[in-house]
């Protein structure tokens, strides 16, 4: 090996090490990994930066602002509502959800279609008296599958789309993909409709739901300001104990006019009834230090906690949220973002700790108090993903017909030639601003920068994988281990290996790093480069085993209340099938 591959190599290892550890955050890791390339003179100066002009990068912003701007029309909305007649019966329940977001998925980000389809399957659960954890993980694993089946529906196929256009000289077409993803989806939602749902453990699939998991009455204290108590006419900001306890003022009820989040500035009398939010031992305190009479909570409920102006809100918190690793405290909820944390739940069960201290986690499930009118934004700048219910956006056809024109002949202009996906898509999520279906500011915010900064990044790093020879060089040595193995094999063991590393650092990564290592394994056997890099294409979107390998499967964690071994029980068997069905497909379509 030359000093430049021996180099490549260790700053490849170096990475992955990273994305596996968790630790920094993906996006940084392989930030650090790009300017330890161009440091160390394996990226010219002038491709440094190259990446985040990548036609593969362009493409995935555009799809990103394109699923907002459709959301915003209200075309899933729809689609959710035809699933109403189907969830009397739980397989037909688990069907019509599963399918519906499978196909949202594939001409949409994976991520939005769940984010709309998540609040439908808990609200719907909760109608039938079920358990969110029997639909949830299938409706990730089928947002995860119908990303496989069109060019735009997940990172990887995009990077493959562009890596065979600078290898080959011409991209995979937008329906490529859809012999083998396509199928594989297909069968792959059967899968979890008939036999993947019945394998999640039926603890978890008896678990209370997610409105049961909220109690008032757990959480929640009225007291009484008596004559003589120490914090009458202060004000609520001016009683020390409040914060010192971690004691918080939910709603408080003068005569018959209730207040739900009081202002601070609210001066407390003889009479007044507050609903206090507090760990027991410091609710004691508090109750004895400010003089204050304990009154039955028996009749306490949501509706108590909120009005038309204070929004009471469920909440869950994304892997790339400002909160995940940080206490309410450190995030300044109250102050800086006009929000009180009432409750967190993780997997499926009421966190007890202190809250101002408790440190919050992707997956976890917040109950938060705030504007009603200023909620959406915030939770969005947080990046949380509300599970509050949700309305059809009925009555607005003009926007969906718009939205779906737009975006139709996108997919025309790419799919016959006319223009490159990345020129088509972003013309139309342009015209989406410009209709109004997308606002300025959503253009920005629908974009998950993490991800762009990630494959910004990664790509001139793959690049230098492959202008060292590096690539070749581990190719030519995994030809030589397979011997005399058959294509079929080696194929299968490609599509292994990207599977397993996408179960444990980003998908999009996974892609950069192995496309130009199996285009050279394919040339070490004389094969077709193509089939090498459908296998890379699915399996770099297969991670069903844990709940860090995508995004989808984070999500789902704390309102299905899942233990981290319910993934491998329903994914592996889904990953074996996919295995089972992906290799002749791909040796039927593209060797």
């Amino acid at each position: 090996m030359t000093t430049e591959q021996i180099t490549i190599t260790a700053i490849l290892a170096g990475v992955v090490a990273l994305f596996v550890w968790g630790r920094p955050r993906y996006d940084l890791a392989a930030l650090l990994a790009l300017l330890a390339a161009a440091i160390t003179g394996l990226v010219p100066p002038v491709e440094v930066f190259a990446g985040f002009g990548h036609p593969a990068v362009i493409t995935v912003i555009a799809v990103l602002m394109i699923s907002h701007g459709l959301r915003n029309a209200g075309v899933v909305d729809i689609i959710a509502g035809w699933l109403s007649p189907l969830i009397s019966r739980p397989h037909l329940h688990v069907a019509g959800l599963t399918a519906a977001c499978g196909f949202c998925s594939a001409f949409m980000n994976n991520v939005g279609a769940l984010a709309i389809f998540m609040p439908v399957a808990l609200e719907t659960a909760a109608k039938q008296g079920r358990s969110p954890s029997a639909l949830l993980m299938p409706l990730s694993f089928g947002a995860i599958l119908g990303g496989l089946a069109t060019m735009i529906g997940t990172p990887p196929n995009v990077i493959i789309a562009q890596y065979r256009a600078d290898s080959a000289g011409q991209a995979f077409a937008m329906f490529d993909f859809g012999p083998v993803g396509g199928i594989v989806a297909v069968l792959g939602v059967l899968y979890l409709v008939l036999f993947g749902w019945r394998l999640i453990p039926r603890a978890r699939r008896g678990q209370p739901r997610e409105d049961e998991v909220f109690q008032i009455r757990d959480y929640m204290t009225e007291a009484r300001i008596a004559e003589g108590s120490a914090v009458v006419d202060r004000s609520i900001a001016s009683v020390p104990e409040l914060e010192e306890l971690d004691v918080l003022v939910t709603a408080l009820v003068r005569g018959a006019e209730r207040r739900p989040a009081p202002s601070r500035r609210t001066r407390l009398q003889v009479g007044d009834v507050l609903v206090l939010r507090a760990d027991p031992t410091d609710l004691q305190s508090f109750i004895e230090a400010a003089g204050l009479e304990l009154v039955g909570d028996e009749e306490l409920s949501p509706e108590h906690l909120a009005s038309d102006e204070i929004a009471l809100v469920e909440a869950v918190i994304t892997a790339q949220s400002s909160l995940a690793g940080r206490s309410a405290r450190t995030a300044n909820l109250r102050n800086r973002h006009g929000l009180n944390l009432l409750a967190i739940a993780r997997q499926g069960a009421r966190v007890r700790t202190r809250l101002d201290r408790a440190l919050m986690q992707p997956g976890d499930v917040l109950l938060l108090q705030g504007d009603a009118g200023a909620m959406p934004e915030t939770l969005s700048h947080l990046g949380c993903l509300p599970l509050m219910r949700r309305g059809l956006r009925l009555g607005q056809e003009r926007r969906v017909i718009t939205a779906l024109a737009l975006f139709g002949t996108a997919l025309l202009a790419s799919g016959l030639g006319l223009l490159p996906a990345a020129v088509a898509l972003t013309a139309a999520a342009a015209g989406m601003v410009l209709l109004g279906l997308l606002g300025p500011r959503e253009m920005y915010q629908a974009v998950d920068w993490p991800v762009i900064v990630l494959l910004g990044a990664m790509i001139p790093v793959g690049g230098a994988l492959q202008s060292t020879g590096t690539a070749a060089l581990l190719a030519n040595g995994l030809v030589d281990l397979a011997g005399a193995l058959p294509i079929w094999a080696i194929l299968a063991f490609v599509l292994i290996l990207t599977m397993t590393l996408s179960d444990v650092m980003n998908n999009a990564a996974t892609a950069v790093v192995m496309a130009p290592i199996a285009v050279g394994i394919a040339h070490g056997l004389g094969a077709s480069p193509d089939a090498f890099l459908m296998a890379v294409a699915v399996g770099a979107s297969c991670a069903f085993l844990t709940p860090i390998g995508h995004q989808c499967n984070t999500l789902i964690l704390g309102p299905g209340g899942y233990h981290f071994s319910d993934y491998w029980r329903v994914g592996l068997p889904l990953e074996a099938l996919i295995v089972a069905l992906a290799v002749p497909l791909i040796l039927l379509f593209w060797s």
